[in-house]
């Protein structure tokens, strides 16, 4: 017992050391400047996508949520079949009997997306990016549940600040809109204001809620299933996509209104080529963000990818302060600096710990000159 933690002592330390050097010294620079177009093109990609979809789902009469996630899945299987009919890419051709096993996965996938846009039109975007991260800690602990997976010390810390971070970011978000000058009011603020900017942020962070878990039990069980079927990542978003369409549309008729003045609405005439265009876009954008993941993993190392993913957070961020005037507060401030440095943690220990697993399964391997006839 007491040798085994020894080692966990030995391993959290080791973690803790990395986590000083790549601080000090900057351990991945080297590998992110000789791999520079892939990672500046997956992070314009991210920004692009986080930026139109909050653009679109802005409008103050906006509420056609499912179909808009219905015209950017149309949009990203027109896209992937024209760039596989060019010879870019290949993937499996469509099968029944994958689409009935893939189908599940597929409608997590609409929630994932469908809640994700709702938040997005209630939060901004510097809190939305930060509360994403407690994904991150569900996936681990289903991980440790359903895939025997190992929580280290230092991916523990990361939690810590994950959790830090959210409520900083939670305290700055009510702190800002309650003293946010409401127009034509001049003394004082009224019980029903405030009731309506707590409801407000109350249905934001309710939507946050369930995309989390939304999130990670789409990402478990994706994992579960690609094991099963062997697909590749560009037929898990073929089939994803395509899957997707009929129960958006389904939704859509059923849920939302199709009045001509609800869509009048929603599509306002002076802004409405602006917005299919930014939809179409965004569409399109999605097949950008898994080209370009690909084209990162393909180039760099894990290491410079998973730091990548940390420190994309904090563009992402400051793009809702660029784009959307999302306040600039010492707590707003503070909380994707905190979400910065937890990513980092994160991306540390992670790579440490497969460094630690690819260690013991070569220690397990028996060379061939020792074995026994």
């Amino acid at each position: 017992m007491s040798s085994g933690n020894g080692k966990g002592g030995a391993g959290d330390e080791k973690d803790v050391a990395e986590v000083k050097k790549a601080l000090a010294t900057g351990a991945a620079a080297k590998e992110v400047s000789s791999a520079l177009p892939p990672i500046l093109c997956y992070c314009f990609a991210s920004i692009l996508m986080t930026v139109v979809n909050k653009f679109v789902v802005s409008g103050a009469n906006f509420s056609m949520n499912f179909l808009l996630l219905c015209i950017q899945s149309t949009v990203c299987v027109a896209c992937v079949a024209t760039v596989k009919k060019a010879g870019i890419i290949s993937f499996r051709a469509f099968d029944m009997q994958d689409a009935k096993a893939w189908f599940p996965i597929s409608f997590l996938l609409v929630t994932v997306i469908y809640t994700g846009s709702k938040s997005l039109q209630f939060l901004s975007i510097p809190v939305y990016t930060i509360f994403k991260n407690l994904t991150i800690i569900l996936i681990a602990y289903g991980e440790v549940i359903w895939f025997g997976g190992r929580v280290t010390g230092l991916t523990f810390v990361s939690f810590i600040f994950m959790v830090l971070s959210s409520i900083i970011a939670a305290w700055a978000d009510v702190s800002s809109t309650a003293t946010t000058p409401i127009p034509g009011v001049t003394t004082g603020v009224s019980l029903e204001t405030v009731r309506g900017v707590v409801r407000h942020l109350n249905i934001g962070y309710f939507w946050m809620l369930v995309n989390c878990l939304t999130s990670a039990a789409y990402v478990l069980s994706m994992r579960k299933r690609i094991k099963a079927t062997g697909f590749s990542d560009w037929d898990s978003m073929f089939y994803n996509n395509l899957l997707s369409i009929p129960v958006l549309i389904v939704f859509s008729l059923l849920v939302e209104d199709w009045s001509p003045a609800n869509l009048t609405r929603n599509f306002p005439p002076e802004t409405r080529n602006v917005l299919l265009l930014a939809i179409a876009f965004s569409g399109a954008a999605a097949v950008g963000i898994s080209y370009t993941t690909a084209w990162c993993v393909r180039t760099t190392s894990s290491t410079t990818y998973s730091m990548v993913g940390a420190l994309n957070k904090l563009p992402v961020a400051a793009s809702g302060m660029l784009f959307f005037g999302d306040p600039v507060t010492f707590g707003s401030v503070s909380a994707i600096s905190v979400g910065f440095f937890a990513g980092l943690v994160y991306a540390v220990a992670k790579n440490n710990q497969k460094k630690a697993e690819s260690r013991q399964q070569a220690d397990t391997i028996i060379p061939l000159a020792n074995r026994k006839p």
